[in-house]
């Protein structure tokens, strides 16, 4: 008997190895997938902007990470609030004590996005919602409100035409410039509960919309991974959502990790990951004695096992995994 309803995965030419150079922005989702792909020792740059939520947003970031031009005293985008700077472009993560720190801090993380983007093999787009909050002094979109008071924003609900409008053109001018680019879509499996249930559908429909007609509108260097789907269809129960009932589970999240990697990683870098992972493990370890022999040597056999790795695939990066190593033995 089957007790789900499987989503069909069908090959679309978009792998993903250990050489690619991958892009992801987008939801908490995007930050899911690109956790895993940096733990197994992808090259990628996940979220420079920090997650966001909506395609405009999306857009805006990629236009900006294109052109890179840096941020200054003056970008309307910085604002002061509660004791903090803040970028309505960025998530919280990046708010600093004061402005010349947020301005380094977000300029350094778009110097790094710009060189990213220029050689990238693979740009993920994860869409979250397709309601926006429109600045009421400017009309600008935002990406975070950073909890400034609610008068100062409009909401209201994008258009597919809007959708595809403003991504179909931002995708126009990385192609410009990186000819080889592939973009891969997503819709985040997440709910947006307090936009209310029906108001939550309309969304989601208008992104998986706008998703379809941005892959006929890029034929041949777009694909569209199911993660909606799987959360609705194979994963239908409750049990598979966070405390919240609205954001996936962590079990959900490794089952939808595991799809994905089915879909778009090569078997080569599905392996080499499992070898990754058991080097993750062991410096995750805890011993009971920390000074004993038995966890010397442990250490060095990880130091081996990262040495043989590196032997074999020498664009792998395992210089903070070595240097953890030698502090511990030099303890």
């Amino acid at each position: 008997m089957q007790f789900t309803t499987p989503v069909g995965l069908g090959k679309d030419g978009l792998d993903i190895g250990h050489r690619s150079r991958i892009m992801l922005l987008g939801s908490c989702f995007a930050q899911n997938i690109g956790e895993r792909l940096l733990r197994h020792k992808f090259n990628v740059c996940c979220n420079p902007f920090g997650i966001i939520y909506n395609p405009l947003s999306i857009a805006t970031v990629l236009q900006r990470i294109v052109s890179g031009k840096p941020f200054d005293e003056l970008s309307p985008e910085l604002v002061e609030h509660g004791g903090k700077w803040h970028s309505t472009l960025h998530h919280g993560d990046f708010s600093r004590n004061t402005k010349e720190e947020l301005l380094y801090c977000i300029n350094n993380s778009l110097s790094q996005a710009h060189n990213c983007i220029e050689e990238a093999d693979i740009i993920t787009i994860t869409l979250g919602t397709a309601y926006v909050y429109e600045r009421q002094s400017d009309g600008s979109v935002v990406s975070n409100c950073h909890k400034l008071p609610a008068n100062n924003f409009s909401r209201r609900l994008l258009s597919v035409e809007e959708i595809v409008e403003c991504l179909g053109g931002a995708m126009g001018e990385i192609a410009k410039r990186n000819p080889k680019v592939k973009f891969l879509f997503t819709v985040s499996p997440i709910r947006h509960l307090r936009d209310g249930a029906h108001d939550n559908q309309l969304s989601k429909a208008a992104l998986l919309i706008a998703a379809d007609r941005l892959q006929a509108k890029f034929p041949g260097c777009t694909a569209y991974f199911p993660a909606y789907e799987i959360m609705m269809d194979e994963l239908r129960d409750y049990r598979f959502y966070a405390e919240d009932m609205a954001h996936p589970s962590p079990v959900a999240v490794e089952y939808i990790w595991q799809r994905f990697c089915e879909q778009h990683i090569t078997k080569e870098s599905i392996a080499l990951g499992r070898t990754v992972e058991e080097v993750m493990r062991a410096m995750e370890h805890r011993p009971f004695d920390a000074g004993s022999s038995a966890y010397k040597r442990f250490i060095e056999d990880t130091i081996k096992k990262i040495a043989s790795i590196e032997e074999q695939h020498p664009y792998l990066d395992f210089e903070k995994e070595i240097e953890q190593c030698n502090t511990l033995l030099n303890r």
